[in-house]
C-alpha cells in the first residue's frame, strides 16, 4: 500500500509562497519545505491538507488546485503539492523551528544554498512561475 504526504503551496494576498523550517529529522533539521503530511485513511487530499496546516501551521486554507508534478522518493511513496491560501489565521510554527514567506528571488536564494529539502525541489520549476506570475 502506498503513502501519500500532501504539501501545501500557501501563497500570500500579495504573492508570496509560506516555507516552514523542518524541526526533525536530524538530517532534514533547519531545511525549508513546503508544509504538509500524511493523508490518513479516508481522507481526500483536500481534507488532508487542511488537517495538516491547522496543525503544523494553526491556519485555516481554501484549497485550490495541484501542481503538476508527483514526486516518487521511492516505491510506496508519493509526495503531491497542492496551492492553498489562509482564510483565518496567521501561519506560525507550530512543529516547525519557523516559517517564512518568500518570493521568487529568496526561494532561488534558499535552492541555491541547498535549503530546501530535498523531494521538494522538484517543485521549484513550478513554484517559480506561480511567483513570478504573482510578484
Amino acid at each position: 500500500m502506498s503513502v501519500v504526504v500532501v504539501a501545501g503551496a500557501i501563497y500570500s494576498a500579495d504573492g508570496r509562497l509560506l516555507l516552514a523550517q523542518r524541526a526533525h529529522p536530524p538530517e532534514l533539521a533547519g531545511l525549508w519545505e513546503l508544509p504538509g503530511g500524511k493523508v490518513e485513511p479516508g481522507e481526500t487530499l483536500e481534507e488532508a491538507l487542511v488537517r495538516e496546516l491547522c496543525e503544523e501551521l494553526d491556519v485555516r486554507v481554501l484549497v485550490t488546485d495541484r501542481l503538476a508534478v508527483t514526486v516518487c522518493p521511492k516505491p510506496g511513496l508519493e509526495l503531491i503539492a497542492m496551492r492553498a491560501q489562509v482564510v483565518t489565521g496567521t501561519p506560525r510554527a507550530v512543529e516547525h523551528l519557523d516559517v517564512r514567506w518568500v518570493d521568487s528571488k529568496a526561494l532561488l536564494a534558499l535552492e541555491s544554498l541547498g535549503s530546501i529539502v530535498p523531494n521538494d525541489r522538484e517543485w521549484i520549476p513550478e513554484l517559480l512561475a506561480d511567483l513570478q506570475g504573482r510578484e
